[in-house]
């Protein structure tokens, strides 16, 4: 029904690989019979359409089959991973979550009922469509996550139309449309699905060198690890045709580094919201950080140097928050951005720049620079309130090695002379000993939640 174009592609496939799942292949006819076997499973339930059902998981064969069997019976899904335990309760709460599937490590499902049908007005188009919906939280760094309500059906769309099917890690997570966009792209075009729970660099390379992957879409944060831990150079890569990264913005120095190591793979720049799905996108070199994005149902402007998207996938709304689109239905992205020709650079969030004395700072900027130098390991760059100058630009940094802070402040300070004005050099530097980067493996923005 509202899926048929994947199910015409399982049963093209029939006999190929379709998902690698802890070394075990399943094939796109067992995936068929699980999807056909699930909505057994929902209808004994008693689940009906409209209903708002939790599925907890990852990447497995079981929870990708069940998300599309409830996708098939017009469930509205709200996908999350295990590690969002800890703030289960409240994210059930805000999507009105009446039943909630749980597939563990070892593929083995649970359920249970949360609570009764509650309504919203964007939940009651969904039913009255009688299409199937989609709940995605933002990652909220900065605050309660806000939960973004889509009719799925318009995020499906763009996969009817087949494309080239690459071996692919499903490397991105399972409750983000980062890693829910892969996984449709793989099955929509007959490619394989290579799930992992364990996304560090190490592992990520045994299992491109095991399995031939062809295309690793990732964080640009991962990507700094991976050439950082030098455990590249221990595997056979060759397959690799594709890296893309997105999720965040990308060093230039971490860019031309991947170009030198990996000169025959193709690096591109994608970029994608939850509120909004992902857009095609072209990098203008494998080592440029301009993209030009868009495609069929997508439509650009830039309003007082910030973007702003028209899509016909666009979400309804927010749960809990205020609605983000203009009066004539422009979704206002918060990402600033420099234009040239057909070509836009991003800047960064709107939310992240830091006035220094009227003058504008972008901490990518910063930290691109910063992160080309010996011993760097990861930067974030943030404000700090200042008196004379409203705010002065401080820097968090986790070297590789041990040095002298005092040193290497003042290291940092004229490498920086050279390349930044000087508004833009970190006045406070601070090395610090923990990671900044979360189990997405994107940077974590929050300055407090690195220095304590």
């Amino acid at each position: 029904m509202h899926i048929d174009f994947l199910f015409d592609v399982f049963n093209e496939f029939d006999n190929s690989d379709s998902i690698i799942w802890k070394g075990s292949k399943h094939s796109y006819r067992s995936l068929m019979h699980n999807v056909e076997k699930f909505q057994l499973l929902i209808d004994s339930h008693q689940i009906k359409p409209g209903t708002v059902v939790a599925l907890e998981g990852d990447f497995s064969p079981n929870s990708i089959t069940l998300l599309l069997a409830l996708i098939e019976k017009e469930c509205i899904v709200v996908p999350l991973t295990n590690t969002s335990n800890k703030n289960e309760n409240r994210l059930f709460e805000i999507a009105q979550v009446e039943f909630v599937f749980r597939v563990d490590e070892k593929d083995v499902i649970t359920s249970n009922n949360v609570s009764k049908r509650s309504d919203n007005k964007y939940y009651k188009i969904i039913r009255e469509r009688e299409h199937p919906g989609l709940v995605l939280y933002t990652s909220g760094t900065s605050g309660e996550p806000k939960a973004a309500v889509h009719d799925l059906l318009g995020l499906l769309e763009k996969f009817k139309t087949r494309r080239k099917a690459f071996r692919t890690l499903n490397f991105l997570l399972f409750d983000h449309w980062g890693g829910l966009n892969t996984m449709f792209h793989i099955l929509s075009n007959g490619g394989v699905v290579i799930a992992t729970k364990d996304r560090n660099p190490e592992n990520i390379c045994k299992l491109i060198e095991k399995h031939k992957i062809e295309l690793l879409p990732a964080s640009p944060t991962f990507l700094n690890l991976m050439l950082l831990s030098g455990v590249y150079k221990n595997y056979d890569l060759n397959s690799l045709k594709i890296i893309s990264y997105g999720t965040e913005p990308m060093s230039e120095g971490t860019l031309k580094r991947l170009k030198i190591i990996f000169p025959e793979v193709k690096l591109l720049q994608t970029y994608g919201l939850i509120e909004l799905g992902v857009m095609r996108s072209k990098s203008e070199k494998d080592d440029s950080l301009w993209v030009k994005v868009g495609g069929d149902d997508y439509k650009t402007r830039i309003v007082d140097g910030m973007l702003e998207i028209n899509a016909k996938s666009a979400m309804l709304g927010y749960l809990n928050a205020p609605s983000p689109f203009t009066e004539d239905g422009w979704f206002k992205t918060g990402d600033a951005v420099e234009v040239k020709g057909e070509y836009i650079k991003i800047l960064g969030r709107k939310s992240e720049i830091i006035n220094v004395g009227g003058n504008k700072v972008y901490p990518q900027e910063v930290e691109s620079v910063i992160q080309e130098m010996d011993n760097v390991a990861e930067v974030t760059v943030f404000g700090e309130k200042n008196l004379i100058m409203g705010n002065i630009v401080s820097a968090n940094v986790r070297l590789l090695m041990d040095e002298d802070n005092k040193d290497f402040t003042i290291r940092l300070k004229q490498y920086c002379a050279g390349r930044l004005v000087n508004f833009m050099i970190p006045v406070k530097v601070k090395i610090v000993d923990n990671q900044q980067y979360g189990e997405r493996f994107k940077k974590i923005r929050s300055a407090t939640s690195i220095t304590h």
